[in-house]
């Protein structure tokens, strides 16, 4: 992490991080003009180092086949099968899960879980949350020595977890170029809050259109009706693929596809912000 001496600098993590794994300045990369042009991101190493992966997605004709696929061979990869039938009693827990963060995300997006992925997104976007649990500001404070012991938490980093979750972001970017869904280029969602105010960055959202910066992880819903259920305003905005982390389907099973999540790499965004009462 670099630390700016500069009090009001240190005050906002946004200016914290210089560099990252997919070859974009962070600031850009954060930004609304980012949103706009239609860069390709990937992480560097990740297709390099798996090209058998990429070999067999290839011959795959639909995104349910190619979910089995990537479920496959992340099985075999990391280990992420069953323990054996006869596992002794006391066997340690199972290796950790790419799955296993996921559903843990859709439960609390503030649990130990959900930390590990915000460190994920700080290690190849560079982008520092500002949230989690309560509002990150000054560096050192309860609030970041909480999230950076949960986020290192030794129970889900002992099985490359990061490693993991490279695959996950590449296979996704893959899946929409494949098969132009939910793209090819944006996705309209819409995500419900209750701290419109705290967000904004310009603009006032009573005048519906105004800039957020959003958590540098961040769920939202193709469908309006279902955020309003999670705040008394409603983002509205226009999601580049390329900062898609996870869409409903992508994956094989029941993953987040309960509540039709969309797991977003944040920054800064143009929204609508809409309210229950106009």
């Amino acid at each position: 992490m670099t630390v700016s001496f500069d009090q009001p600098r240190t005050e906002d993590p946004e200016h914290w991080y210089c560099a990252n794994m997919v070859g974009v300045p962070v600031p850009l990369l954060g930004s609304t003009t980012f949103n706009r042009c239609l860069r390709r991101v990937t992480i560097h190493g990740t297709r390099e180092t798996h090209p058998g992966l990429f070999r067999l997605l290839a011959r795959c004709g639909t995104q349910a086949e190619a979910a089995e696929v990537f479920a496959h061979y992340m099985e075999l990869e990391f280990g992420l099968g069953p323990p054996p039938e006869d596992a002794a009693v006391g066997r340690r827990r199972g290796a950790t899960s790419y799955v296993e963060l996921l559903r843990g995300w859709g439960v609390d997006s503030n649990s130990a879980k959900a930390a590990v992925l915000k460190g994920w997104v700080e290690s190849r976007f560079g982008l520092v949350p500002v949230f989690h649990k309560e509002r990150l500001g000054l560096f050192p404070s309860p609030g970041w020595i909480a999230y950076l012991a949960e986020k290192t938490d030794p129970r889900f980093h002992d099985n490359c977890i990061h490693q993991q979750f490279d695959l996950v972001y590449e296979f996704c970017q893959w899946s929409i170029r494949r098969f132009k869904a939910p793209g090819p280029r944006f996705v309209r969602l819409w995500r419900g809050t209750n701290n419109v105010e705290e967000q904004l960055v310009e603009g006032d959202a009573r005048t519906r259109h105004c800039i957020v910066r959003l958590n540098n992880l961040v769920s939202f819903s193709a469908s309006k009706e279902r955020a309003d259920e999670f705040g008394d305003w409603v983002l509205e905005t226009e999601v580049p693929t390329v900062k898609l982390l996870f869409f409903p389907g992508l994956l094989a099973g029941t993953v987040l596809d309960h509540e039709g999540e969309y797991l977003v790499i944040g920054g800064r965004y143009k929204v609508r912000a809409h309210h229950g009462w106009f």
